[in-house]
């Protein structure tokens, strides 16, 4: 990849990038807001959160100050909520030591909780046109189908070889748009379906030109993921449902979610815990089994329905949590 193929990319960005919010500011705070959100997340989903929590938190002291469960509220359905909890200790920190605003110290952002090497390079060259490369997956499945990269995309090696490469080929080009330019490129053309013919890099990418493109990028086979059996128990008295919070640590600490037992039951055993645990109904109805899945495990559920004929006001929960 030379100078005329950058030049190429940033005019294709130009007339092809997508109108995003984000892209109207060069406020490193709002950036960083946005950048958080976007990881694992699409961009159409993370759109109308990312404007309602800067209407709610405009300035990195809004940040520090809410409190953690209106935090977690505004934060609510995008998933991946260390996410959330990780901006405001990294709002607290920088607040602590006097600032006001994100500063364009690579150090300092580095030593946050919550800021990888890619946000990092996002916040300075986006926000601070500082020529520090930010690489997530888009500029990964980018860079491997151009060099043809026989390794694992992934590896820490690879990484730091990609960076020095955009470090040298930022020289003399926008940070900013370089930035934007490629990220943009991954998000739209190169994809697991890629738009080969309409790509500005398909003169320079050798597996084009090799065709081989989609035999990258090169990754490791991933781990089967653990599957949690669980029961979920949704009591229902009158109008309203029993929920209780989560431990303090651990996977989606702190929230709140339905009462659950750390195994399948069958219908009769239902019936023997809530005769063992003194709990008064009228009906039990067995939903159905759901999953869900998260980054690094599964969770089988079976739900069963419980009409009360009076509230629960303690802790259905006894046994200890395995995760």
């Amino acid at each position: 990849m030379k100078e005329n193929d950058i030049q190429r990319l940033l005019l294709w960005y130009e007339k092809n990038k997508r109108d995003l919010p984000w892209r109207h500011t060069k406020d490193a705070y709002k950036i960083w807001v946005s950048e958080t959100m976007l990881q694992q997340t699409r961009v159409d989903t993370v759109v109308p959160y990312y404007e309602r929590f800067l209407k709610k938190l405009p300035t990195l002291k809004d940040l520090a100050m809410i409190p953690e469960e209106e935090l977690l509220k505004l934060w609510e359905g995008l998933g991946y909520y260390s996410r959330a909890r990780n901006l405001q200790k990294a709002a607290k920190i920088l607040c602590a030591e006097k600032f006001d605003f994100l500063p364009p110290d690579k150090f300092l952002l580095e030593q946050l909780p919550g800021i990888g090497p890619y946000t990092v390079g996002a916040i300075l060259s986006i926000a601070y046109e500082i020529e520090e490369p930010a690489i997530d997956g888009n500029v990964l499945r980018v860079l491997s189908r151009v060099y043809e990269e026989s390794e694992d995309i992934l590896s820490s090696k690879v990484r730091k070889k990609y960076t020095e490469i955009l470090r040298g080929l930022m020289k003399g080009a926008s940070p900013n748009l370089f930035t934007q330019s490629f990220i943009e490129l991954g998000a739209l053309v190169c994809t697991k379906t890629p738009d080969c013919p309409n790509c500005p890099l398909n003169n320079c990418c050798k597996a084009y030109k090799h065709q081989t493109v989609l035999s990258y990028p090169k990754k490791k086979l991933k781990k089967e993921k653990p599957v949690f059996l669980k029961t979920v128990f949704l009591f229902q008295y009158k109008n309203t449902f029993m929920i209780h919070k989560r431990q303090e640590n651990g996977l989606l600490a702190n929230l709140y979610e339905f009462p659950n037992w750390e195994s399948f039951l069958t219908l009769e055993e239902v019936y023997n815990i809530l005769a063992q645990k003194k709990i008064f109904y009228k009906n039990v109805t067995f939903l159905g089994e759901v999953t869900h899945v998260f980054s690094h495990q599964k969770w089988h559920l079976k739900v069963y329905k419980i009409l009360l004929e009076e509230p629960i006001f303690h802790d259905f929960l006894l046994q200890e949590r395995k995760f």
